[in-house]
């Protein structure tokens, strides 16, 4: 499993400080692309259900979510980020996603997209992830992979900033694969479906050209699901079922 490791803050203050600046490009291009190939995933299973996403930040995908789920419920650790969702009338909660403040069986669906990977204790996120989704319910986990393009571009490029005196690699930053999952996985939990989310793009600044963005979605859409792509997805959303019906 392996970890960038730099002059690190704690995640909290980390995305407190990322929350104001954090939506600036997001709805367009390539974060757009990525939030709807989540989003499309997640609604195969939290359709009609009680959903919980661990690590909501501002609320671009629960937003998304709720209208379609019979209840949504999003939690972040930072408040900055907690903030932004509120505005948007979404139902959460102040916590971490490795103490969640639920009773065990209390969702039908529980997700976690762009957040383990910056979890230190991933064995234990998991753990309650899947201890509050119902028997035969799901668990949807995005791990950052480093058998991609993404993972190869993050060690060769400089850092981006997010906010002043910040950058992307001062946070706590893993990458695992399908094997490291399988290690941590708890036993109540079996993989029953996988979706590759960025196979094909080196840099996301091409899904902003004429022809070359649209192209290149086009492409990305019908790799997320490609037995033979999918397994090099720089995101890899691993969807879990819960053992017991």
């Amino acid at each position: 499993m392996p970890v960038l490791t730099v002059a690190r803050t704690d995640n909290q203050r980390y995305y407190d400080a990322f929350a104001a600046g954090y939506e600036r490009h997001r709805h367009r291009g390539y974060h757009a692309l990525v939030d709807a190939l989540e989003t499309e995933v997640i609604l195969r299973y939290a359709t009609g259900a009680d959903v919980l996403e661990a690590g909501c930040g501002t609320g671009l995908l629960l937003k998304e979510i709720a209208p379609r789920a019979r209840r949504a419920v999003g939690l972040d650790l930072s408040r900055g980020m907690l903030a932004k969702a509120a505005e948007r009338g979404l139902d959460t909660v102040h916590a971490s996603v490795t103490h969640l403040p639920f009773a065990d069986a209390s969702f039908d669906v529980a997700y976690s997209m762009k957040v383990l990977a910056h979890v230190e204790d991933f064995p234990r996120a998991l753990s309650e992830m899947a201890r509050v989704v119902r028997p035969g319910g799901h668990v949807l986990i995005e791990l950052y992979n480093p058998w991609s393009l993404r993972y190869l571009v993050k060690k060769l490029k400089p850092p981006s900033k997010i906010a002043d005196g910040t950058n992307d690699e001062a946070v706590f930053t893993r990458y695992d694969t399908l094997d490291d999952l399988a290690g941590a996985l708890p036993r109540s939990l079996d993989v029953v479906d996988l979706r590759g989310v960025r196979v094909l793009t080196p840099v996301s600044q091409l899904h902003d050209l004429p022809l070359v963005g649209p192209a290149l979605g086009w492409l990305e859409r019908r790799a997320a699901d490609a037995p033979g792509l999918r397994r090099l997805g720089g995101f890899l959303i691993v969807v879990c079922k819960k053992k017991g019906r």
